[in-house]
């Protein structure tokens, strides 16, 4: 491009009190131009010829006029005249036949809905800032079409193996008759490059979690997971035999956060931060036989207050102790879903502004919108990669050889 030119441009607009954008701003000409220029160099390659060129002349087809069209841009409205041809079959490429918005629109309405924004929200901030009347109707039409997509992501081919699968479930509010709580289920996987990938998301009819999760889990081995290394989840009852029926090898790591959690449910609250510094030592114990000999000094301490947090561990110990054997590389990273817990972050606030959904379909696109949002320019892939590589190496270690199995 010119930019002399574009500057002159700028200098002349600016000398003549001709705002930037807005209603017959400098952006909205510059796209009618553009526009208009490309329709008419459409029309001359359907043609065979340019305007006013002798050549046409008893060619069978020639132009027939123009006709008026207003679509609506990044810039907001933008007025544009159409060439016509005789026999009506010129049909435009960058500007089609009945399309009333650039793609760039949707890209927006789509990034707008995925931030939070409500469907009303999203038409009242086209109007203000644009200018641009979009009604409710369509902005739905624009963010039904990505449920195509969806389905293609949903069912996309899977790693044969994953060193690490998060797991966790988050509650949104389907209205189903009456308003209640559904959850949907999301798997996010370390892949072997060190690379983020959510593996799906579930609707789950509000049932037992873990029975449902089976059905999740042997779906996700079903489009090519063979194996996982670790699978670190909450301490939902029956999940470790879920999880054991679909990966025998798979060790399944219980949160550390949620067994402090659940402790401090059972806890008074002038007692959680003495609590919290006395399972400390147990869960940064150096080895499982190390856990255990602090869990009982924690037992001696606080059993007979509160036996509840004491049930609690013993039940979940299996499940608690597996991270320990490894090396602070692997710790850091498997000993808690915090790993899912930003991704379930973007989930809640985007589904927060809804209050709740019609339907099962409507909660679900708002969730795919969200997360294909993150992350878009891609620096937090790179922080997570540069992260997982110590853990890589040592897992590579750790599992005999599975991982370069996957490589193969």
């Amino acid at each position: 491009m010119d930019v002399q030119l574009l500057r002159r441009l700028a200098d002349q607009a600016r000398g003549q009190g001709l705002e930037l954008s807005g209603e017959g701003g400098l952006l909205r000409q510059l796209t009618k131009i553009f526009l208009e220029s490309a329709l008419e160099g459409e029309m001359d390659a359907h043609l065979g010829y340019a305007k006013h060129d002798a050549s046409g002349d008893n060619s069978g087809n020639s132009r027939n006029g123009r006709r008026a069209k207003t679509v609506i841009t990044e810039v907001g409205p933008v007025e544009l005249t159409v060439p016509r041809d005789r026999d009506a079959s010129f049909e435009p490429q960058l500007v089609k036949k009945r399309q009333r918005r650039l793609s760039g629109v949707d890209e927006m309405v789509l990034s707008l809905s995925a931030k939070g924004l409500t469907h009303g929200e999203i038409s009242a901030h086209l109007a203000e800032v644009y200018g641009a009347n979009v009604s409710k109707q369509t902005i739905s039409a624009i963010t039904d079409r990505v449920m195509e997509g969806m389905t293609e992501w949903q069912n996309r081919p899977l790693d044969a193996v994953y060193p690490v699968i998060f797991i966790d479930a988050i509650n949104v509010k389907i209205r189903d008759g009456h308003v209640a709580n559904r959850p949907i289920y999301v798997a996010l996987a370390v892949t072997c490059e060190g690379k983020r990938d959510i593996l799906g998301l579930w609707t789950g009819d509000g049932g037992e979690g873990a029975k449902y999760w089976l059905q999740v889990l042997t779906e996700i081995k079903n489009r090519g997971v063979a194996d996982a290394c670790m699978v670190v989840c909450d301490g939902l009852k029956g999940l470790p035999d879920a999880i054991e029926t679909v990966w025998p090898r798979a060790l399944t790591q219980t949160c550390v956060i949620h067994l402090l959690r659940g402790s401090f449910r059972y806890a008074a609250r002038q007692h959680w931060d003495a609590i919290a510094r006395a399972l400390k030592p147990v869960y940064t114990a150096p080895t499982a036989d190390a856990a255990e000999d602090r869990f009982l000094e924690f037992c001696e301490a606080w059993g007979d207050r509160y036996p509840a947090i004491v049930k609690l561990w013993e039940n979940s110990w299996a499940e608690f102790v597996p991270f320990l054997q490894f090396d602070p590389e692997i710790r850091r990273v498997v000993c808690s879903t915090n790993a899912i817990e930003s991704v379930n972050a973007r989930i809640r606030k985007a589904v927060r502004a809804r209050g709740h959904f019609p339907n099962e379909q409507a909660a679900l696109k708002c969730v795919y919108l969200a997360i294909m949002s993150l992350d878009p320019t891609g620096t937090g892939q790179k922080r997570w990669i540069t992260r997982w590589k110590p853990a890589l190496n040592a897992f590579e270690i750790a599992f005999e050889g599975r991982l370069s199995a996957a490589r193969r």
